[in-house]
């Protein structure tokens, strides 16, 4: 009975150590090392997304407690319609 139960445990860790080769040997191929770089790209966007979308809605947040408007400061360098008119008229 122990000449099986070793010859079952051989047989086990040879197979499994032939299936965990060909994989590795898989992830040293062209395609496989180009499969971990677009994973590790697409993973870092997602990353990129959620810290852009954490940050917004901490913006939001804040802004909502201080009582401030989303859009109540504007650019001084961006002339209004009626500064236009102004303009227009007085040339």
């Amino acid at each position: 009975m122990s000449r099986t139960l070793w010859f079952a445990a051989g047989a086990g860790a040879g197979l499994y150590a032939a299936v965990r080769a060909r994989r590795a040997a898989e992830v040293l191929t062209v395609d496989g090392l180009q499969d971990r770089v677009g994973a590790a790209v697409v993973g870092l966007r997602m990353f990129r997304d959620e810290v852009a979308q954490g940050k917004a809605d901490t913006e939001s947040q804040l802004r909502e407690r201080m009582g401030l408007a989303l859009h109540e400061h504007r650019e001084l360098d961006t002339p209004t319609p009626r500064s236009i008119e102004k303009e227009a008229g007085s040339s």
